[in-house]
């Protein structure tokens, strides 16, 4: 998580430069190239039936990128990654049979609300930017759906490779559109391939490393504190300062994404024990 809001961060500074559809098409297309090389996808059989997941869970995964850059130029890291928690935490909550989880989402939405101009935290941010980073969030969710299909027919490594290189495609256009040609200042090369590396590739190794040794709900959990990370992030390499409501809000969405996460091990654990009542019958 500090990997991805720092690099987060410095993809920002390099937004007055690449412009913020520059510096998403720069790092995605750097991303596709060190996750290629790394886990070589070529070497697995890509079945007919994983191509349209594959390519819609490519497309969201480079709108996510896109859209989620083009909102963080206008309002705070911080608060951008709050909104964009909010696909996720829909996504849990329509595919949850829990009461419970009708109470994280109306937390999760009291968080949104905060935020907007007639919530009274957001008088200065930008509507726009809200939209958007609102749209990354359900960018977000589609790639999860995708993503899950997609991991019955490929190996983890190699349809997040493959997945980066569609990404590019629905990312690259928009870059050398609205960047008029930035993307090509070989200045702030180095800084790309630094965003690259660690905004993709290596949180994505770590989170593989993360999830052989921890369960999958501590993991969820651990990640519901993203947010707080980025907003020190922002606070540090940014100096965005955020006004209580605004932290507020954010805080809102943490504890939805942490109560979301609770009650899904509780869920599982229960079904496990039903489970278990049955063979014992």
């Amino acid at each position: 998580m500090c990997s991805i809001q720092g690099g987060a961060a410095l993809a920002k500074s390099l937004f007055p430069v690449l412009t913020p559809a520059g510096t998403a098409g720069i790092r995605v297309l750097f991303s596709a190239i060190i996750l290629c090389s790394i886990f070589r996808p070529w070497r697995h059989p890509l079945p007919r039936r994983a191509i349209r997941p594959l390519v819609i869970y490519g497309l969201s995964l480079g709108g996510m990128n896109l859209m989620f850059y083009m909102a963080i130029e206008t309002i705070p890291l911080g608060i951008g990654v709050a909104l964009e928690f909010a696909g996720p935490l829909t996504l849990a909550v329509l595919t949850s049979r829990g009461r419970l989880d009708i109470l994280w989402a109306a937390l999760a939405a009291l968080g949104i609300y905060l935020v907007l101009p007639h919530g009274g935290g957001g008088e200065t941010l930008d509507p726009v930017g809200i939209a958007l980073a609102l749209g990354a969030g359900l960018m977000w969710a589609l790639y999860i759906v995708f993503g899950q299909k997609l991991s019955a027919d490929l190996p983890e490594q190699s349809a997040v490779a493959l997945g980066m290189l569609f990404a590019v495609i629905s990312t690259l256009p928009f870059a050398l559109l609205l960047s008029d040609g930035a993307i090509f200042t070989l200045s702030v090369l180095p800084l790309a391939i630094a965003v690259a590396i660690f905004s993709s590739a290596l949180p994505y190794v770590l989170e593989m490393l993360a999830l052989k040794r921890l369960p999958v709900p501590v993991f969820s959990t651990l990640m519901s504190m993203e947010p707080a990370i980025a907003t020190l992030s922002g606070l540090l390499f940014l100096g965005e300062y955020l006004s209580p409501i605004q932290m507020l809000a954010i805080l809102c969405v943490i504890g939805a994404s942490l109560g979301s996460s609770l009650s899904a091990r509780a869920g599982v654990m229960s079904e496990n024990r039903q489970s278990e009542d049955k063979k014992g019958l």
